[in-house]
């Protein structure tokens, strides 16, 4: 009588269980995707039960509106957190980037002659800037091997001292000719659509493309998932690296280009705690927080569903309106809890 092949038991087994195994991963992968779609459906419907008032079209605009800014930066973080980096400074360097945007068309507005010519530098004026710092970040980290979280830590500091040596402590303020007609790119709309949240829109969708079809996005997943490889693949990672960084402050210089004529001036407090909300809205979106993973379609709804946590507690009065920072910092460490071990 012949006796069972014990090696193909084995192997049959370990098949099977692996397949099992892969099942389960899959099935994880994705509900923790529908996740931040849930949380926001279940906020949105929590949020209308507590006030009526949520659920207007006014009300829901404004937070689109709202969220316009946050939303941009957090599009170009997500890049930078997926290749495994960080950036604390975006909310001083779009105080910074504000700052020069105003001191330049306040002074160009009458060198030139032309007002409006004067807003459109202006606006362009700010992506420059922001690529420029980004750039400088870039080289810092890629060539300079510099951690960083030490280089934004640092540049942090340095732009919001900037702004203020050039505020002389006080706010910087467009000139009235200028800021009637910069005023449109805030408060205008197409279609009953607020500007800023067009573009944020247009900005989401183009990162999703060059996340997810073009080489240079896969590179930017590769790094983050194992750099070593990537160097092995024949990837060049400084590269990658600053035109990554270079990216998020493009990002940051369209934001604060939007967010310029919402008050007309440029202060100290300006961006203040903007990379808290523009990291939690990534991480809350899925993104893996040792880099290698993560979604511009996540990182939209990890916005949106941020400002409408900060809606919600502004019309129910649940809490302190001073609070709404903690409860992002609550989020951000209950997520990274949840995301302990995984790549």
């Amino acid at each position: 009588m012949s006796q069972p092949d014990i090696n193909t038991s084995t192997t049959s087994v370990g098949k099977a269980g692996r397949r099992s195994a892969n099942a389960k991963s899959s099935l994880s992968e994705r509900l923790a995707s529908l996740g931040p779609v849930l949380g926001l459906i279940l906020l949105c419907a929590v949020g209308t039960a507590l006030n009526s008032d949520f659920a207007t079209v006014d009300n829901l605009t404004n937070v689109l509106t709202r969220t316009a800014f946050i939303g941009i930066i957090a599009v170009g973080m997500c890049f930078v957190i997926i290749l495994g980096g960080i950036d604390l400074s975006v909310g001083s360097m779009a105080a910074l980037i504000a700052g020069c945007v105003i001191m330049f068309i306040n002074w160009a507005g009458p060198a030139l002659g032309s007002p409006l010519l004067a807003v459109l530098l202006g606006a362009a004026l700010a992506v420059v800037l922001g690529a420029a710092f980004g750039l400088i970040h870039g080289v810092l980290i890629a060539k300079g091997r510099i951690e960083p979280f030490i280089v934004t830590l640092g540049t942090l500091g340095i732009f919001r001292a900037y702004l203020t040596y050039f505020a002389d402590g006080g706010a910087l303020t467009l000139a009235n000719d200028t800021a009637d007609l910069y005023a449109p790119v805030y408060y205008g709309s197409w279609l009953g659509v607020p500007v800023p949240v067009w573009v944020f829109l247009m900005v989401a969708l183009v990162g999703a493309l060059i996340l997810n079809k073009t080489a240079y996005g896969r590179y930017v997943q590769a790094i983050g998932s194992n750099e070593a490889v990537a160097r092995y693949a024949a990837v060049d990672v400084d590269r990658i690296k600053i035109l990554t960084y270079m990216l998020l402050g493009a990002c940051v210089g369209i934001a604060t280009l939007l967010y310029v004529p919402r008050l007309g001036s440029a202060s100290p407090t300006t961006g203040l705690l903007w990379e808290l909300e523009a990291i939690a809205s990534v991480i809350v979106g899925g993104a893996a927080l040792k880099g290698g993973q993560g979604s511009i379609t996540g990182t939209v709804v990890g916005a949106i569903l941020l400002s409408v946590i900060s809606n919600i507690l502004n019309l129910t009065s649940i809490i302190s309106v001073y609070l709404n920072a903690a409860v992002q910092g609550f989020v951000i460490i209950a997520v990274a809890y949840l995301q302990k071990g995984r790549r």
